[in-house]
């Protein structure tokens, strides 16, 4: 008794079908050959029999680049670094234009087919509108988690601490481009084009903007460790620099040896760092002779008046609400200048002081507004610390003394906008 048929799904049925099978099974035949061409860049023809190569060829996953080696098809070699999370060859794409233009198309398909009653063609057009936002939020998803792959592994697909610095310049870029293409997204049309349908609502309002938020939100913290992990790379940079002018210093001349600097009396100025002695004076009790005078000296000193004070428990009252005055003031005081970290953390560019209290229309004196900027910055931890740049706009007080009055102090990331070549 002979069996019935196997009866094939909607799937199966489908033209496309078995042409994707053929070209997989194609890739899976030919695994060893094609990730060997992965790896060294170009592909073995002799691997191949003739007809398997036409084969290759025709199903677009090998090609002859004008005048070079048979190599396999970019789209192909993208899928294998996907797949392997090849850092080195991966590509982070962020065309949000076409996913939006696409999404604008099918909501109008969708749209026709149900005022014909097409119920068919309503729910093929509703597949493919979901796939097309699938597709644009796993397409920011898998660029994020690529840069969150070469941060948690310090970029260690290079070698060499510029080759690293490059690589970090590169996903900060990559980065500002995802940002951009959040901005392109505008919810407002999104609602405009949903209309009152709840699914389409659902999926192009409530989960977009959902998704939207939770990859704003990884790329505010992918943003920080860059800027991170860019300080201590240049820090490394910096030591790695002395230490190889050094040896070479040191090979030219093998006999060099260090000279007894704290006996010269003529130092050079790139070893003469020692800030100055400042001359201060006391008062010698010691001296006999001089003490009719010192007497003469504190009787004219002018006594401060006697004043008649209140009660202790008024005084203490009144004392206890000036100083809870001041620690309110002093907490408003240092959030504002948190907010103002904030504030350069996010801007391109650096931000001055005295501009930000005008602009922020803020309470406090330029000159205790400053002061808390400059101690805010003193108060970050080291490595933190040095992910800004601070300069002060300082003038002479007077031409006889070395005191300089604080004008306005600039603030910002040391590796972004104006402060970036100074890194």
């Amino acid at each position: 008794m002979s069996q019935a048929p196997k009866q094939k799904s909607p799937a199966q049925s489908n033209p496309l079908f078995e042409l994707g099978k053929e070209r997989l099974e194609l890739i899976g035949k030919h695994a060893d050959a094609l990730m060997q061409g992965y790896l060294e860049g170009h592909v073995n023809e002799l691997a191949f029999s003739q007809q398997a190569l036409q084969k290759l060829l025709d199903s677009r996953i090998l090609f002859y680049p004008e005048e070079q080696s048979l190599s396999l098809r970019p789209i192909v070699n993208e899928l294998i670094a996907s797949l392997t999370q090849d850092e080195r060859k991966r590509q982070i794409n962020t065309d949000v234009g076409e996913h939006l233009d696409q999404i604008d198309t099918r909501v109008q398909s969708l749209q026709v087919a149900r005022q014909k009653g097409d119920y068919a063609a309503s729910e093929h057009h509703m597949q493919l509108l979901t796939e097309r936002v699938n597709d644009m939020t796993e397409q920011f998803r898998d660029a994020i988690d690529s840069l969150w792959h070469r941060l948690n592994t310090e970029f260690g697909f290079v070698s060499s601490l510029d080759d690293k610095i490059l690589e970090i310049e590169l996903a900060q870029r990559q980065l500002r481009r995802i940002l951009d293409g959040f901005g392109i997204i505008n919810f407002d049309d999104l609602i405009q084009l949903a209309g009152s349908d709840g699914a389409l609502r659902k999926l192009l309002v409530s989960h977009l903007q959902a998704r939207i938020s939770e990859h704003s939100g990884s790329l505010l913290e992918v943003q920080k460790r860059l800027v991170l992990l860019m300080a201590r790379f240049r820090q490394q940079q910096d030591r790695a620099l002395l230490i190889n002018r050094m040896s070479a210093f040191l090979r030219q001349h093998p006999n060099f040896q260090i000279g007894d600097y704290p006996n010269r009396s003529q130092v050079p100025a790139v070893v003469n760092q020692a800030q100055g002695i400042s001359p201060q004076a006391f008062i010698a009790l010691d001296r006999a002779q001089d003490s009719y005078a010192l007497a003469e000296l504190a009787r004219a000193v002018p006594r401060e008046p006697e004043q008649h004070s209140q009660s202790d428990k008024q005084t203490e009252g009144f004392a206890m609400a000036v100083q809870n005055l001041v620690a309110t003031e002093q907490k408003q005081l240092a959030k504002d200048v948190e907010d103002f970290f904030i504030r350069v953390i996010e801007s391109p560019e650096a931000l001055s002081g005295v501009d930000y209290l005008a602009e922020q229309e803020l309470p406090w004196e330029p000159e205790i507004w400053l002061f808390q900027i400059v101690a805010e910055h003193q108060g970050l931890p080291e490595q933190n610390k040095q992910s800004f740049m601070l300069e002060k706009d300082s003038a002479q007080q007077s031409r006889f003394n070395q005191l300089h009055i604080i004008q306005d102090i600039t603030v910002g990331m040391r590796f972004f906008g104006d402060f970036q070549a100074a890194g």
